[in-house]
Order: C-alpha cells, then sequence, then structure tokens
C-alpha cells in the first residue's frame, strides 16, 4: 500500500518540474535564455531544440543574445526564432543573433497571467490523473483482499495530504510567476 504511495511520488515531481520548464518560457519583465532554449529548429535534416544548437545568454534585462555553434544555421535559427513569436524580430549581426524585447504593456501583462493560469490547470490536472492513477492500484489490491479496506482507506489520506502538498507548491509557483510578470 505505501509501497504505490512512495511510487507515485517522482509522478508528482516530474508534474512540478513539467510545470517549472512551461512557466519559464513564459515571458516576464526580464529577458531569460529560457524564453527560447525550446524553440524547434529545422536544422540537418532534424528538428531540434535551439539550447542544442547555440548558446543563448541575455546581457542586458530586454535583450537576448543567440550565437549558433555552426554559422551555417543562422538562417535556420533566424526563421525558427520568427515563427516563435517570443515578441522580438531576431536580427542577425555578424555571428550573432540579437532579440531586443520590447517593454511589456499592461495588457500584454494581462494575457500572459492568463497563459499562466492555463499551464497551471494543466499542471493541476496531471496531479490528479497521477491521482487517480494511484486509487485505481488501490482499489485493485482492495478487490484482491491484499489490503484491507481500513488500509485503503488510510492510503487513500496519505495520498491526499501528497496531492494537497503537491498543489500548496504549484500554487506557490503561480505567486511567484504572476509578482515576476506584473513587476514593472
Amino acid at each position: 500500500m505505501q509501497q504505490i504511495i512512495e511510487q507515485a511520488k517522482p509522478k508528482f515531481a516530474k508534474v512540478l518540474e513539467h510545470l517549472k520548464v512551461e512557466l519559464s518560457t513564459i515571458r516576464s519583465g526580464r529577458a531569460n535564455p529560457a524564453l527560447v532554449e525550446q524553440v524547434k529548429v529545422e536544422a540537418y535534416g532534424t528538428v531540434t531544440p535551439l539550447i542544442e544548437l547555440a548558446s543563448i545568454t541575455a546581457p542586458e534585462p530586454r535583450l537576448l543574445v543567440v550565437q549558433p555553434w555552426d554559422k551555417g544555421i543562422m538562417k535556420d535559427v533566424e526563421r525558427a526564432l520568427q515563427a516563435a513569436n517570443v515578441g522580438a524580430s531576431p536580427v542577425i549581426e555578424g555571428q550573432l543573433i540579437r532579440l531586443n524585447l520590447p517593454a511589456l504593456t499592461e495588457e500584454r501583462r494581462r494575457e500572459l497571467l492568463k497563459l499562466v493560469k492555463t499551464k497551471l490547470e494543466e499542471g493541476r490536472v496531471a496531479v490528479r490523473n497521477v491521482r487517480e492513477e494511484v486509487i485505481k492500484q488501490l482499489k485493485e489490491q482492495k478487490t484482491k483482499g491484499t489490503i484491507s479496506e481500513d488500509d485503503f482507506f488510510m492510503a487513500q489520506k496519505d495520498l491526499q495530504k501528497l496531492v494537497d502538498e503537491v498543489n500548496e507548491q504549484i500554487k506557490k509557483h503561480h505567486e511567484a510567476k504572476e509578482k515576476e510578470i506584473m513587476t514593472i
């Protein structure tokens, strides 16, 4: 019984990690390399994340600099950045690509908050799915008679505590990202 709940912990950790990555791709007031790290670039006949093809830095609060390791894919990277719609047009300057990010308007900040809430809801749904999966396993064990009804309800209670902790962490990520977006 406890073994099933222990097996669920890494799944909850994956949900939280995925949520962190998703939230890092949402632009806040400052330029962050995570905004473009996962942009898919079609180069060498395959689709590859930008982070694997170039170094990405943020030398100034509103500037991202992308420097592809192979200068032959410069146009591919520029095309991918334009298609990614990160809110800035890429400009090729010699061997680098500059993305000058404009200041966020109040309206754009509100749109970003809606996007954050959507990502958070996706995280909550994933947590619920993991919880349902664990409950299904517990019910199967109860039906087979490997755990008693009391153990089943205790396991459900322990599982709910774990779910509440994960939801609390999701809430903290939400508050932090909201503060980051709304700070001018």
